[in-house]
């Protein structure tokens, strides 16, 4: 009998080609051209920003925990006099209010302090009550807690090179005393506010105006005797090449300063 033969298996194996691997080396690429453009777009920024954040920023990357009181970027720190511009005022003013609320007396200051941003700067507002908040009812006179809070702004303001303007506002309500109005008192207070605020850290030369207006600016004319007219305005100006000339001419008001406080009898308002 013829030898059987046994079938011949054949086994074909097919290479698999998985499509588009690569090993990830174009994401690497991709991730590092990003970012070499992003690094160039903040490069062109900072060429554009004012040399004293440019500064403030190359601080922060030498002593991020410490960059603040180096580069003076802080009002907090006790570096080198900043300039505040209409480019950060509003830094500015979120800062003072950060610093007001960490007051300990901030709940009986939070619905008497105003700041605002205008034209001329920062303009900050010591609203008085019936009773006085911040001065003693009719008298130039301030009370502890007003003491204490220009001191605060003192502080703080004195790290600036921003000239500072104090202004006194009365409401309507007359003396009795044909000698003493109310063009004395708004003057007198805003003469006292900066006594207080030069010994306690403004520096020489940085209170360039001290304006009493009377009743003649009312915060609501439309209740001239209402309390709230009675404030001292503290103004941060801009730096003066920022102000439009028309803006910088403050309105002519008649005032009148009585810079001996302890010759003025103590007079109270009806």
């Amino acid at each position: 009998m013829p030898a059987t033969t046994q079938p011949v298996i054949i086994i074909k194996k097919k290479q698999q080609h998985h499509a588009g691997h690569h090993g990830g080396a174009w994401k690497v690429a991709y991730a590092d051209f990003v970012t070499a453009l992003m690094a160039l777009f903040i490069v062109l920024w900072l060429m554009t920003t004012s040399d004293q954040l440019q500064k403030s920023i190359a601080g922060y990357f030498r002593d991020p925990k410490g960059f603040g009181t180096q580069t003076g970027s802080s009002l907090g720190g006790t570096g080198e006099s900043l300039t505040i511009t209409k480019s950060n005022m509003q830094l500015l003013k979120a800062e003072l209010q950060e610093n007001l609320r960490k007051s300990p007396e901030f709940a009986k200051l939070k619905d008497h302090v105003l700041m605002t941003v205008t034209g001329e700067g920062l303009r900050i507002e010591l609203l008085e009550t019936e009773k006085g908040v911040f001065f003693e009812s009719g008298e130039s006179k301030p009370t502890p807690l007003g003491e204490n809070l220009l001191r605060q702004l003192s502080a703080q303001l004195g790290q600036l090179k921003n000239p500072i303007v104090i202004e006194g506002h009365t409401d309507s309500k007359p003396f009795d005393s044909p000698s003493y109005s109310n063009w004395e008192l708004s003057a007198d207070r805003a003469n006292c506010a900066r006594r207080i605020m030069q010994l306690n850290g403004l520096h020489p030369g940085q209170v360039t105006e001290v304006r009493g207006f009377a009743d003649q600016r009312l915060r609501l004319s439309a209740h001239p005797a209402d309390a709230s007219n009675r404030r001292i305005s503290i103004v941060v100006e801009y730096p003066h090449e920022e102000v439009p000339e028309a803006a910088a001419k403050p309105v002519p008001v008649k005032s009148a300063t009585h810079e001996n406080q302890t010759a003025k009898p103590a007079l109270i308002k009806k």
